[in-house]
């Protein structure tokens, strides 16, 4: 994103009883705006506000008040927030600038607190983090749902490519009929003639000719009948072998698939119970965890000033300064805020760490517990198909033993009548024979075969029509097949899409990390640190009951000794002004692979006292390129070093 795309519109905010802040109004500028002040000035606070409004749910209100409000204006439009403590929680309600803050709660509003600054610093998963905001999921199920699909259409392909390799033998057979036909008129016509010739050269009584013409003609259409029935058994035997072999295939699948007189996924339900119920006990841990983080957070950070105020009055004899300035100031040493005495700062960091750390834990096994849950349904829903797979087959088995029944039954019952039309064939052929004289015998003959000409001819034409018909029904099928091939092609380069896109948006993090973080090095000149590059692997890890291969985000710490020789280094040998920079850089890579900047374009800055203060002056200025506004809450000598061109808020 380059600076000439920001929106270079002023912003107004006003906040009350938003964390140490009674009320207050800011007006501030595009660019950089430089917060600052010494500790406990409401600096923090002011951030929160700005976070509140753009839709966090970060934002603390303050100890001694019910409700506190937000409310920011962007040109002609305007968000507002507000916080309302009910039963001991805060509630949120309004008009925020985000309906989903996740993206910038992790890569845009970079506090303390922030977790990819966090997650650098106690070397936590860092790929797990920058994929957080992505649906892996969403994108596995239309993985599967664009794959069933193309499944489908290759399947239909296949039956058309079938098809299609049928059509020449069937226009080699229509060629064949249609030339078997005319041979057939031709010999019609050829014996139609002869006999109109034989028929002038025989004189005979009309009587016995219309007799002989009636037993003919009776005996043409009652073999046409016996050919009927002989094409209907060859029909029913056909059809009750095709009803067999689908029996058989399908008693082969049912043998394969479980008995549905018991239902085996009650086992599955009992076990997917005691998982919800110990994702219920992990999420009530989670949440105290949360709550316990927060409030300690929030006393280190001073905006929580009734307790300030009563632990004050309990130690202000023993005190040289305000304890305000005891709890906030930039000490080694703070009043704890459960037994009132002097402890050091860094234990009780050290203790917020190990109970994020703990917090972490409980959010993996959280994580773990719902792929296992996820897997036990789909194991459940997958035995549940077959179950109702092998009913849909028992319930066919029943439609097919009947149909083959009634099929069966049929076919006696056709052996029947070709058994009764046989013997009505031989006795009219008796009856011809008895007809027949000696002088009429060359007639008979030709009749006999012009009507066996006919009864053939009628056939081939019949068998035309079919051939015609099945033809023209292939062709109307395979008109439709450049649109099922455009389809597929379609579906495979979204299938495509969705299968690299993870990989593009890992590899991307890696390569802007990497890329960012090679400039800010250079920039920054850290002694003898080389290179802090991060490495994208594959590991094997067991997610629920199964082991997959999973991406891997190694960061490597790269040193130079005196010598000039290089060698690794580990995260925890950085030192703190090089960790913070490192977690920067990383929620840096985060907003640039998330597009953060075209739905918030804000980039928040606190707690980079580890950081002297030239250094904090570049990275605000490297920052500042690719956030249309930027808020840094620093330290007055920090503040000195930056641009006196940027902006400056003394007083909130």
């Amino acid at each position: 994103m380059e600076s000439t795309q920001r929106n270079r519109t002023p912003v107004e905010l006003s906040a009350t009883n938003i964390g140490g802040i009674d009320q207050t109004s800011v007006t501030f500028s595009p660019g950089v705006t430089v917060l600052t002040g010494r500790n406990a000035t409401n600096r923090t606070s002011f951030l929160q506000a700005i976070m509140a409004a753009l839709g966090s749910e970060r934002a603390s209100l303050k100890g001694d008040a019910t409700e506190g409000s937000v409310e920011l204006s962007i040109g002609d439009e305007t968000y507002t927030r507000t916080l309302t403590r009910q039963n001991g929680t805060v509630a949120t309600s309004g008009d925020p600038y985000l309906d989903d803050p996740e993206l910038a709660d992790l890569f845009a509003f970079l506090l303390e607190s922030n977790e990819a600054r966090r997650a650098v610093a106690r070397g936590d998963d860092l790929r797990d983090l920058i994929m957080r905001p992505v649906d892996t999921e969403a994108i596995q199920a239309d993985i599967k749902q664009l794959t069933t699909e193309k499944r489908q259409i290759d399947s239909e392909l296949e039956e058309l490519k079938s098809l299609k390799q049928k059509l020449p033998n069937l226009e080699e057979k229509r060629t064949r009929l249609e030339s078997e036909i005319e041979e057939k008129r031709a010999a019609l016509e050829t014996k139609e003639t002869e006999l109109e010739e034989a028929d002038s050269d025989v004189s005979e009584t009309r009587k016995e000719k219309n007799e002989l013409e009636e037993k003919l003609d009776e005996l043409r259409e009652t073999r046409s009948t016996l050919e009927d029935v002989r094409f209907k058994i060859s029909t029913e035997e056909d059809s009750i072998e095709a009803l067999q072999d689908e029996l058989e295939d399908l008693e082969n699948e049912q043998a394969e698939l479980p008995d549905v007189s018991t239902d085996p996924t009650t086992d599955f339900e009992q076990e997917l119970q005691a998982l919800r119920e110990r994702k219920q006990q992990l999420d009530s841990t989670v949440n105290e965890l949360q709550t316990i983080v927060q409030f300690n957070e929030e006393m280190l950070e001073g905006t929580s000033p009734n307790i300030r105020t009563a632990l004050q009055s309990t130690t202000e004899s023993d005190s040289d300064g305000s304890l305000t300035d005891q709890l906030v100031a930039d000490t080694e040493t703070v009043v704890c805020w459960t037994c009132g005495t002097e402890v050091e700062k860094q234990k009780i960091e050290s203790t917020l760490d190990q109970l994020r750390s703990l917090r972490q834990e409980k959010l993996d096994e959280r994580s773990e517990l719902n792929a296992e849950m996820r897997e036990l349904e789909e194991e459940k829903s997958e035995l549940k198909a077959k179950q109702q797979e092998r009913q849909r087959i028992e319930q066919r088995l029943q439609q097919l033993e009947t149909e083959l029944d009634d099929r069966t039954a049929k076919l006696d019952d056709l052996r029947d009548e070709r058994a009764a039309i046989t013997d009505d064939i031989d006795t009219l052929e008796q009856d011809v024979e008895e007809l027949e004289q000696e002088d009429y015998s060359e007639v008979l003959d030709l009749h006999r075969e012009a009507n066996q000409l006919e009864f053939e001819l009628e056939r081939l034409e019949t068998d035309l029509d079919d051939v015609e018909a099945e033809i023209s029904d292939i062709e109307d099928q395979l008109a439709e097949q450049e649109q099922l091939e455009n389809k597929r092609a379609e579906i495979q380069d979204e299938l495509a899409d969705l299968r690299t896109r993870i990989d593009q948006i890992e590899a991307n993090a890696v390569e802007q990390f990497n890329e960012h973080m090679a400039s800010m090095l250079e920039l920054l000149d850290y002694a003898n640190l080389d290179r802090i590059w991060i490495e994208r692997t594959e590991q094997e890890v067991r997610e629920g009951r199964r082991k997959v291969t999973k991406s891997m985000f190694n960061l490597h710490v790269i040193r130079t000794t005196d010598s000039a020789s290089t060698y690794e280094d580990t995260i925890d040998h950085l030192s703190e002004s090089e960790r913070e920079v490192t977690g920067l850089v990383f929620a840096l890579a985060g907003y640039l692979v998330h597009d953060v900047y075209d739905r918030v374009p804000f980039i928040l800055l606190d707690s980079l006292e580890a950081i002297d203060s030239d250094r904090i002056a570049t990275l605000v200025e490297y920052f500042s390129d690719y956030a249309g506004y930027l808020v840094a809450a620093l330290l007055p000598e920090d503040a000195a070093a930056l641009d006196d061109e940027y902006e400056r808020v003394t007083e909130i």
